[in-house]
């Protein structure tokens, strides 16, 4: 751990464990570890907590399919954490978990799911349909109405959901590995919602269905 002196006063319950070894540093040692203009004061050094993707299991799976803004990436992990996620996969072409950005727009959910990082789609797709899940990619101009798949009790089942690129959505190949693909219902003249929004949707929708069942 690094530690400005005014951010370890400030922090100084959080560093009470002498376990853990604290190095000061002064501002410009802080900027030089730190990637944001303005850093809180304290860098620790901390091992990779992703898992293989055959510990990952459901009934609730976020699956992030080359999905490369860290800000967005981050962001729905977070989601997938509030809505009770079981795992969360980064697949390959996909933002590194651990970017820095990503991190702190996960807001400390890096650490509560098992992440998957770094695996091949279809791979993924195999392992948590052979463990029991149904594969769902969300995708704007899916056959299958979100709606219609929550009054038809579907999202009480076991589900894997995708999310694909911000710009150019889930490839075709892909896609078609998939069991459906889900259209969020667009009742106002919006054209459409952007990635994190309608991951929250999808995952709120499949949390509250499994929950009542």
């Amino acid at each position: 751990m690094f530690g400005t002196p005014t951010a370890l006063r400030r922090y100084a319950s959080l560093l009470a464990d002498a376990s853990v070894p604290v190095i000061p540093v002064d501002d410009a040692g802080m900027a030089g570890l730190s990637e944001t203009v303005s850093p809180q004061g304290l860098v620790a050094v901390c091992s990779f907590l992703d898992v293989p993707l055959t510990s990952v299991s459901g009934p609730l799976v976020a699956v992030l399919a080359e999905i490369q803004d860290p800000g967005n990436a981050g962001t729905v992990l977070r989601t997938a954490d509030a809505a009770g996620a079981n795992g969360v996969v980064f697949t390959e072409g996909s933002v590194d978990p651990y970017n820095g950005k990503c991190v702190r727009a996960s807001a400390g959910s890096l650490f509560h799911p098992p992440v998957v990082r770094g695996a091949p789609a279809a791979s993924a797709i195999d392992s948590l349909r052979s463990s029991g899940l149904q594969v769902l990619a969300a995708d704007g101009y899916g056959e299958a109405d979100l709606d219609e798949l929550t009054d038809a009790g579907e999202l009480a089942a076991p589900t894997a959901w995708v999310f694909g690129n911000e710009a150019r959505g889930l490839p075709d190949d892909l896609a078609a590995l998939a069991d459906r693909r889900v259209r969020i219902p667009i009742h106002g003249r919006a054209e459409s919602l952007n990635l994190a929004a309608a991951a929250a949707v999808c995952l709120y929708a499949s949390a509250r269905a499994l929950r009542s069942r």
